[in-house]
């Protein structure tokens, strides 16, 4: 690989990481944002669902742009975007300022996952696409781990507003970062047209070809039901450690970090595994492990909650950077990033309505065990829509 393509999947993991950083320091900061904000854990659901609300309404949008125009002027914009987003969740003082601005965020956000998966495959071979695709996506879990072991680190020292000026500044330079590091094509790859006979479509692919597809179909409400599953803990895995099993800030922040460990650890073993098993057998196992860890977090405590979390993240880890990697498997490389930008409206569903869902349930009758145990139920229909696709992947990888 050239040095420009180094620099290209560099940026892509340095997007990816402060994407996952601010996204998931909203869990970490929570306990110290109810009490200053007086939310209930409904209004917290809320808060977050805001982000995923507008990240959800412009994935599809911005992973088919990347696909036809200049990546390297979306992300510095949105990068940009999202930093605005994390420094402004520094100053509301009540959860209608707080949806608004954790918003904007999610705008930026946007941006910074199907261009970013789209661009990385672009600059990757298809012999290497796994292993490729799981360092990029490594970045997410490293994001997580400082969400769970840096952010609180601030807070203790100064406080939650301070923690998200920091996460926003990170954004700020970032963008500049990207500017200089981002080419959308190798030299030697054209970009591809969007338009075949005057009809518009996905480059390789159309959109009939896709939507008639049942393997599109399948991947997208899994990925919705894993989206669904894996929220929930990173919503209300420390607030739940505080609150119901009286840890303190400081260890119950550590969770997350677990998380995170785990996920590195999924990506750089099952994503490597995925070049000669196939994407879809990895994904089995992951909606595994996350499901068995959602259940397990309810009814687990001491050692055994860190063992169980840990679980979890191995099959948090392992699973995006295989959902990304079909869209070129079973589709097209060239319409990658539009494809995994109309998936992540499923998994913005998910995403959705899953803080919404776990909040109401804790507030309604008065413990987080539900909400992990119907998470743990997300998990489980991810994993029936994609034992279907096992005897297609089997075919696919053996081409």
């Amino acid at each position: 690989m050239s040095q420009r393509g180094v620099g290209v999947l560099f940026a892509c993991f340095a997007i990816i990481f402060v994407h996952y950083a601010i996204r998931y320091s909203y869990g970490t900061l929570l306990p110290e944002m109810l009490p200053a904000l007086s939310i209930t854990k409904a209004e917290a659901g809320m808060i977050y669902s805001s982000y995923f609300i507008t990240y959800t309404a412009l994935s599809p949008v911005l992973g088919m742009l990347s696909d036809r125009y200049d990546v390297r002027i979306i992300l510095t914009l949105f990068v940009a975007l999202m930093g605005a987003g994390a420094f402004l969740m520094a100053v509301p003082t009540s959860q209608f300022q707080a949806s608004i601005f954790f918003g904007v965020a999610g705008i930026g956000c946007s941006a910074c996952w199907a261009p970013v998966m789209g661009l990385a495959q672009r600059w990757t071979s298809e012999g290497r696409r796994g292993t490729s695709l799981a360092f990029v996506d490594a970045g997410s879990s490293l994001g997580v781990m400082a969400a769970g072991a840096v952010t609180p680190l601030i807070v203790v020292a100064y406080d939650w507003r301070v923690g998200w000026m920091s996460l926003g500044i990170l954004a700020f330079i970032l963008a500049i970062v990207t500017f200089f590091l981002v080419q959308s094509h190798p030299r030697t790859q054209a970009t591809p047209s969007s338009h075949v006979g005057g009809k518009p479509k996905l480059p390789g692919v159309t959109y009939k070809q896709l939507f008639s597809d049942a393997r599109f179909w399948l991947i997208g409400v899994a990925y919705l039901f894993t989206g669904f599953s894996i929220m929930v803990p990173f919503a209300f895995i420390s607030t739940y450690a505080v609150q119901e099993l009286s840890l303190p800030y400081h260890s119950a922040t550590r969770l997350v970090t677990l998380i995170g460990v785990g996920g590195v650890t999924g990506k750089l073993v099952l994503g490597p595994l995925s070049d000669t098993l196939g994407r879809i057998k990895i994904l089995v196992i992951s909606a595994v492990l996350i499901a068995g860890g959602n259940l397990a977090i309810a009814y687990s405590r001491g050692w055994m909650l860190m063992f169980v979390t840990f679980i979890f993240g191995l099959g948090y880890g392992a699973c995006w950077a295989m959902y990304a990697a079909c869209a070129s498997d079973f589709f097209s490389r060239e319409a990658a990033g539009g494809i995994i930008g109309l998936w992540t409206v499923y998994l913005g569903i998910g995403l959705m309505l899953s803080p919404l869902l776990a909040g109401w349930i804790a507030d309604a009758t008065g413990t987080l065990m539900w909400s992990f145990l119907i998470a743990a139920a997300g998990g489980v229909a991810s994993l029936l829509l994609l034992l279907p696709m096992l005897r297609i992947d089997f075919r696919t990888a053996a081409k």
